[in-house]
This record gives C-alpha cells, structure tokens and sequence, in this order.
C-alpha cells in the first residue's frame, strides 16, 4: 500500500492513466456503532435486515437475501461512544437501493411505523430518495432508481445533477395501494 498521499496536481494525471473496471460494485459498508442491540432495532427491526454472522456484542453482519453481506456493524473502536461532531471528515451517508418505488414505499411505512423522521428527501431525476440517521448519527438514503431511460441527461447525453423535493406523501401513498 502506498503511503505518500496523491497531491491534488498531480491527480489528473493519475486519473487519466487509469479507469477502475466498470464491474466494481459497492460490497459492504462496515460501520462503527456505539451500542449493537441498537443498532440491531434499527438496521433489523425497522429496515428488515437479517443477520447473518453475530459476534455477540461485537460485531454483526447484516444482508439483504442470501449475500453474505451488505452492511457490518462493529463497537471494536466505539463501544458506548458519541457520534463524531458535525463539520469534520468521515462518511455522509450510506445508500441502499430498493427494487422499486412500491418497496421504497414500504421502507418508508416502517420508519415512520417507528417513528424515525426523515432528515430529507429528493427527488434526483433518476432516483427519488429519502434519508435518515441511525441511531449512531450516520446517515442512511434508502432510493430507487428509475429505469435508465428517464433519467435526465444534458444535450452532450451527460447525467444531469438534480435535486428536487420528493413529494413524500405520493410516495406513502403508493405504497398503501400495493399492501
């Protein structure tokens, strides 16, 4: 591993030498957490995750189906700390795709089911999505995506950035005519 950071001028150059393999995907996001059966209420008993490795008190490794797994929660560094302060470095949020808007919707239901309050929600041309925080502080998008062919490009075909208010209460709307 390297240890001598990248210097922002040369980056272009490392950039134009290089392009990661299209097939890479987001494995797992493995995350430090304060207080396991906490975390475990929300990340289970709200967003519907299973376990499927425990550790005891610490460490638990969550999936989706049958993948060994998506989302790994630890207090090997963070038993019984607080959340790192707003304004400093670290990850914004951690985004989980849903299949659709009607299982969107239902995530939605739970949280709210929950009482978990949104901390916004978008509607990103290509994606509508909600966000919240754990209980740790870290932020959580739950999102769908449209099919690709709605997705909003500039003339040169470019993605196009957009970030619009989602209309929430359409969403919970379709998901109560799908139960």
């Amino acid at each position: 591993m390297n240890s001598h950071p990248i210097n922002a001028n040369d980056a272009a150059s490392v950039v134009d030498d290089y392009s990661i393999d299209p097939r890479v995907r987001v494995g797992h996001v493995h995350l430090k957490v304060a207080d396991i059966g906490r975390s475990l209420a929300f990340y289970c008993g709200v967003l519907g995750f299973g376990v499927n490795i425990s550790l005891g008190e610490e460490a638990v490794f969550l999936a989706a189906g049958g993948y060994h797994h998506h989302l790994a929660l630890n207090t090997w560094e963070s038993r019984g700390a607080a959340a790192p302060p707003l304004g400093t470095t670290g990850l914004h949020h951690v985004a989980f795709l849903y299949p659709t808007r009607a299982a969107l919707a239902a995530a939605l239901h739970r949280l709210r089911a929950a009482g978990v309050a949104l901390t916004g929600a978008s509607d990103h041309g290509g994606s509508e999505a909600i966000y919240v925080r754990d209980p740790d502080g870290n932020g959580v998008e739950l999102y769908w995506d449209r099919p690709e062919t709605e997705w909003p490009r500039n003339p040169d075909g470019k993605l196009r950035l957009v970030s619009k208010p989602l209309d929430v209460d359409n969403l919970a709307r379709e998901g109560a005519s799908d139960s």
